[in-house]
């Protein structure tokens, strides 16, 4: 059984669209089981269904306004890089409103709910494929994956919605009496998961270059210091999940095909670059080319 695992990211979701798009198209490869989490999460259900297109042209078109209803932050220009400073505004009101989090991400469950379809979920569903999303739950302090073939379609958008809450920036969820966030905060990468559910041949996608390049810039600020301190975090049990997913495949008899990005794409995935955004997605598809050649290509 072969499967696809993309690791979250934020934005740089596209650069993996551009190698997923590869892999499906460039090399016609057949995938059964399909994770995802975070970003990942919001690509798997439209490569499962091979509309790269649409779901490319969504990730190179994507604004902040797509994702927040309420964006904590602000972004200035300053020598020639693109920074985030607090919204001092948007988060005072979202306390006072009774906001657990500094920001809301409504739109973005919106955005999801326009781009898979009642019509497209019914097809999954209809399918042998499988596509899992990764989800945090606070409250029980463990991770947990959904199957698309466990819910129907409002629910599994809403779980695709939840693997992406970036808490507390983004919306935390209270669903089935607990408290739901982004599934990277347990899972960056599933390829445990993907093991324990029959894979035999792993093809990942790690959005991190595979040997760190940069030191990062002190912060300028509390709220610089805890999005920093959340990228720490995230790298770490990004480090653990892909450690593991090694030792487990090694005894289970799997291979894993890892794509990391080449270069440091970004020091902020949450700010979305449509720009940016659409170089990645080319950059992605031309390294799993590169990194392929001398396969066979239909």
């Amino acid at each position: 059984m072969k499967a696809l695992v993309i690791s979250g990211g934020g934005s740089k979701g596209a650069f993996a669209g551009g190698v997923a798009q590869f892999l499906i198209e460039g090399l016609r490869k057949d995938y059964q089981l399909y994770l995802g989490t975070s970003t990942g999460s919001l690509l798997v259900s439209h490569l499962a269904l091979k509309k790269v297109e649409k779901i490319k042209n969504v990730y190179t078109s994507v604004t902040q306004d797509k994702i927040f209803s309420h964006c904590p932050f602000t972004i200035k220009e300053k020598y020639g890089a693109q920074q985030i400073a607090i919204n001092h505004f948007t988060v005072l009101r979202s306390f006072l409103k009774g906001s657990k989090t500094f920001g809301e991400s409504y739109n973005l469950k919106k955005l999801i709910r326009e781009t898979l379809t009642p019509e497209e979920f019914h097809t999954l569903k209809e399918q042998t494929k499988d596509i899992i999303v990764t989800v945090s739950n606070l409250s029980l302090n463990q991770v947990e994956y959904k199957s698309i073939n466990d819910f129907d379609y409002d629910e599994f958008c809403e779980w695709i919605w939840i693997s992406c809450n970036y808490t507390p920036f983004m919306t935390l969820v209270r669903k089935n009496g607990c408290e739901y966030a982004d599934g990277g905060l347990s899972t960056m990468v599933p390829i445990e998961e993907a093991i324990r559910r029959g894979a035999k041949e792993i093809d990942t996608i790690i959005l991190h270059t595979e040997v760190t390049y940069m030191n990062r810039m002190p912060s300028r600020n509390a709220f610089d210091l805890l999005t920093n301190m959340f990228r720490f975090m995230l790298d770490r049990i990004e480090h653990q999940n892909i450690k593991i997913g090694k030792y487990v495949a090694s005894h289970q008899g799997a291979i894993i095909n890892f794509y990391y990005t080449p270069t440091v794409l970004t020091t902020n995935s949450l700010i979305f670059n449509k720009e940016k955004m659409t170089k990645w997605w080319k950059n992605g598809y031309d390294f799993a080319k590169m990194k392929n050649q001398g396969s066979s290509e239909i």
